[in-house]
């Protein structure tokens, strides 16, 4: 069979599936699963051990080392927020308990031997960001669940695969049969050796980028080098200590001052892209047929237990003393999907068990994937209504996601929010991004297309998207991006030629309306807050209309938007479709000269500034 052929087909595929994910905004780690398994045991079409033969074992090797870095390279100290706690309890006791009870349940349930029991329960405890973020979309939970569920999802990825490994070489020292003072010998180690070689490494490199040794072009390279390099060396020295290796150069990377990880892990974010989606579909075309048929009622009770049992005790002991409702917990013990750690990482010992000559160590893979499938099947259809039901459901949308951070859109932000919406900025200047955290705004610090944002973007109770950044190009593709999320009613950008704005094989997207009068561009814009323009609100009365109002407003004055009286904000914009009446608030960008000019009393013979009046 032709290698190249085949890889081009898996890409593909892989292509497909992302994109109906996409549109559906469902996990793609469904879709691509039920793709493997359609062209393996279903078709039998491909079968990657005799595709790749010897390589099909390092690539696995090598693919899961650099998904765990670059989840690792996510992780910063300070954005745990509030529920710090919660978080840490989750991936640290919670893990225990989900280990230790979904282990028991395998070795009294599946009839498994201890070590594939033990490995099974550490391998069935990871969640994962790239199945959690899309259900947070689509569930919408209140702020405080949708926090912990995002936050625990990115943590737990490094941290249950270094239980996993752990767990794996305390089995490997007990079979070698060495007494308990030879396997923790060995246990301590492994993770001696990935914990020195991670910090050097994450080290090593960030010194390397902080002091910029090397031109921007070999950044991205340099790092993938490195990364592969300490994988593959650690586990040279001591075998299996290079899952934690990487773990651990990521976090010291990640949390190093000075050191530029943007570019960096924008590259990985893309390269994991293409990773997961060839190993969920390769990993889940190697499932031997017998043994899918081979699950059987017992399976299905094994999944309710991994659900329903040791997810609400890990997430009970963890938010005990917490300010959480009990209606908050349920629905925490409740979302758990399983993502791309636990298939990739399962199979990964599932063939070193095997080539060891574990017994019952295939069918390893076959529970994992039937728990993956079993929890994003459940949990996606289930978990709105639940939400729901216990109140924990997020109020209806009524945010505003920026994208720019500049003076403008600071002082619009700073608007927006004294009317007690929520405001988040993103943006790729680090300048405008920190005067932004400085004024007190919530803001995300990147690039808002990339994998990173789509996993750690925080979307709760955002209902609109703005684009009123400088980056004519950036303002055009997030618009696209974010018209699919949030609607072509609540999508808006600055003014841009109409001849800027791209079509995609030759179909018509939908046009996104200019903001204000329509004509507002962001170099207007930065004029006016260059001269001195602020903020001003002015109430509506039966005296004062929207017609005086409007007969009163000058060329240096820009309606931005009207709060009516319940509070409902409602943006100017070419396509406005309201007018604001008596007890309508109008907010305004007003420079210095028009203040005053709208102090003093103008003919009724002034022209209007804006269409919309």
């Amino acid at each position: 069979m032709d290698l190249a052929l085949v890889f081009s087909a898996v890409l593909l595929l892989s292509l497909a599936c992302q994109w109906l994910a996409w549109r559906v905004q469902q996990p793609a780690i469904l879709l691509l699963l039920l793709a493997g398994i359609v062209i393996g045991p279903v078709l039998d079409w491909m079968h990657p051990d005799a595709l790749l033969g010897e390589l099909l074992f390092p690539f696995v090797s090598l693919s899961v080392a650099i998904i765990l870095f670059e989840g690792a390279l996510t992780l910063r100290r300070e954005e745990m927020g509030d529920n710090a706690r919660v978080i840490r309890r989750l991936v640290s006791s919670g893990i225990l308990i989900n280990w230790v009870v979904v282990s028991l349940a395998a070795y009294w349930l599946l009839d498994l031997r201890e070590p594939i029991a033990a490995v099974l329960g550490a391998v069935s405890v990871v969640t994962g960001p790239t199945v959690i973020a899309p259900m947070l979309r689509t569930v919408r939970p209140s702020r405080p669940v949708a926090a912990i569920l995002r936050w625990e999802s990115i943590l737990i990825d490094p941290v249950g695969a270094l239980l996993a490994v752990m767990v794996y070489e305390y089995v490997l020292a007990s079979l070698s049969g060495g007494g308990l003072g030879q396997t923790l010998l060995v246990f301590s180690q492994t993770v001696l050796m990935g914990l020195s070689l991670g910090f050097l490494g994450g080290y090593g490199t960030g010194v390397v980028l902080r002091k910029m040794w090397l031109p921007d072009y070999l950044r991205n390279f340099s790092v993938l080098a490195m990364v592969l390099a300490m994988y593959a060396v650690s586990n040279h020295w001591f075998h299996d200590s290079g899952l934690l290796a990487v773990v651990v150069m990521g976090l010291v990377m990640a949390n190093m001052d000075g050191v530029d990880t943007s570019s960096v892990l924008e590259f990985k974010e893309t390269l994991s892209v293409v990773l997961i989606s060839m190993l969920f579909i390769l990993l889940a075309a190697r499932l031997e047929p017998r043994a899918l048929l081979g699950l059987n009622s017992m399976a299905l009770v094994f999944l309710a237990v991994v659900l329903w049992v040791a997810r609400p005790l890990g997430v009970w002991f963890s938010t005990r003393k917490s300010r959480l409702r009990w209606q908050e917990k349920v629905m925490l013990s409740w979302m758990a999907p399983r993502g791309i750690v636990a298939a990739a990482v399962s199979s990964l010992f599932a063939l070193k068990m095997d080539q060891l000559g574990i017994e019952g160590a295939q069918r390893l893979v076959p529970l994992v994937f039937l728990t993956i499938i079993g929890s994003v099947l459940i949990q996606s259809l289930t978990s709105r209504p639940l939400a729901k039901w216990l109140g924990v459901a997020a109020p209806p949308a009524t945010g505003f996601l920026l994208l720019g951070a500049n003076p403008f859109a600071r002082a619009l932000a700073q608007a927006l929010m004294r009317q007690g919406v929520r405001v988040l900025l993103v943006d790729t200047s680090w300048e405008e991004a920190q005067s932004a955290r400085m004024a007190g705004m919530e803001v995300y610090y990147g690039n808002p297309l990339s994998e990173h944002a789509e996993q750690a973007l925080d979307l709760t109770g955002i209902a609109h998207f703005l684009a009123v950044s400088p980056y004519r190009q950036m303002n055009t593709l997030a618009g696209y991006h974010y018209i699919t999320i949030f609607g072509e009613n609540n999508s808006f950008m600055l003014y841009e030629p109409v001849e800027s704005r791209r079509s995609d094989s030759g179909q018509l997207w939908a046009r996104l309306p200019n903001l204000f009068d329509g004509a507002s561009s962001y170099g207007r814009l930065a004029k006016m807050m260059q001269a001195g323009a602020s903020v001003k609100e002015t109430g509506l009365t039966e005296v004062f209309s929207w017609d005086e109002y409007c007969a009163r407003q000058e060329t240096g004055s820009l309606p931005l938007f009207a709060v009516d009286p319940k509070g409902r904000v409602h943006l100017f914009s070419e396509k406005a479709r309201f007018q604001p009446e008596a007890g309508w608030r109008v907010i305004s960008l007003v420079q210095p000269e028009a203040r005053g000019a709208q102090e003093s009393s103008l003919p009724e013979s002034s022209p209007p500034s804006r269409p919309n009046c």
